[in-house]
């Protein structure tokens, strides 16, 4: 990489820490970085899995006040995602690299219109629900099945897996929308930091990339998740549809 490229990519990674942080695509901004500039689309991927993951931890420590309101609920997302991403990351590896190209496009649009129609949604099952129900405030067997197939997708790609934890904590429980934002942030980091542990001693690195982009997402995840917290739900939700929306097409094109 010339030095150009290289700053480049140091503001791929500073832009989707944020991005991890707030609306969840990271990987749709640093991913296309790292093919731009030549790396192969599975080097990329998996480079671009491991340099994020600083900015993942950086954006969960962001968000530690909103993560200890409900400490149980965190960690069965720790544990679902981490457990999916071992497969989602041996997919990566086993699969031929063009088999995402397809697939990925899809499940971002359909997760990120998830996001976007789940308040009427939760509202219609909580309208279904018998009266005096308790509310939902732990993951279900259900929720956690759903949990643990985001975490096999963040494993194998990972753009959009934080919308999808999004949408399937806003159906599968009743917790306040900033705290489920953040427990997606640590859904990101349980499934980069499990693949990212498999692509070190498995997977083809470029470690200039990978440095590069962690030194950017550190500071762009921290700042990020000073970011998502003070926005209103109303708006972070429409940008995280806007984005997945952008992501989609970007992917088809």
């Amino acid at each position: 990489m010339t030095p150009l490229e290289q700053l480049v990519v140091l503001l791929a990674g500073l832009g989707a820490g944020i991005l991890t942080s707030t609306v969840g695509i990271a990987s749709l901004l640093s991913f296309p970085v790292l093919v731009a500039v030549g790396l192969p689309p599975v080097v990329a991927n998996a480079s671009n899995t491991v340099g994020l993951t600083p900015g993942a931890i950086s954006g969960s420590w962001g968000y530690r006040s909103e993560l200890r309101e409900h400490p149980r609920v965190a960690a069965v997302v720790l544990a679902t995602c981490a457990v999916g991403s071992v497969v989602g990351a041996v997919l990566l590896l086993a699969l031929p690299a063009t088999v995402f190209e397809s697939v990925v496009p899809w499940l971002i649009l359909g997760t990120c219109l998830l996001v976007g129609v789940q308040p009427r949604l939760s509202a219609l099952l909580r309208s279904r629900r018998s009266e005096g129900a308790d509310d939902r405030l732990h993951v279900s067997p259900v929720t956690g099945f759903f949990a643990t197939i985001t975490g096999v997708y963040g494993g194998y790609f990972g753009a959009g897996s934080g919308v999808m934890m999004l949408a399937v904590l806003g159906l599968g429980t009743d917790l306040p929308f900033r705290v489920a934002n953040a427990l997606k942030t640590l859904a990101v980091l349980a499934a980069n930091l499990v693949a990212s542990v498999i692509f070190v001693f498995a997977a083809d690195l470029d470690w200039r990339a990978v440095l590069l982009l962690a030194a950017g997402s550190v500071v762009g995840g921290y700042v990020g998740a000073r970011v998502g917290r003070r926005l209103p739900p109303t708006l972070l939700r429409t940008g995280i549809v806007l984005a997945g929306l952008v992501g989609a097409v970007l992917l088809w094109s």
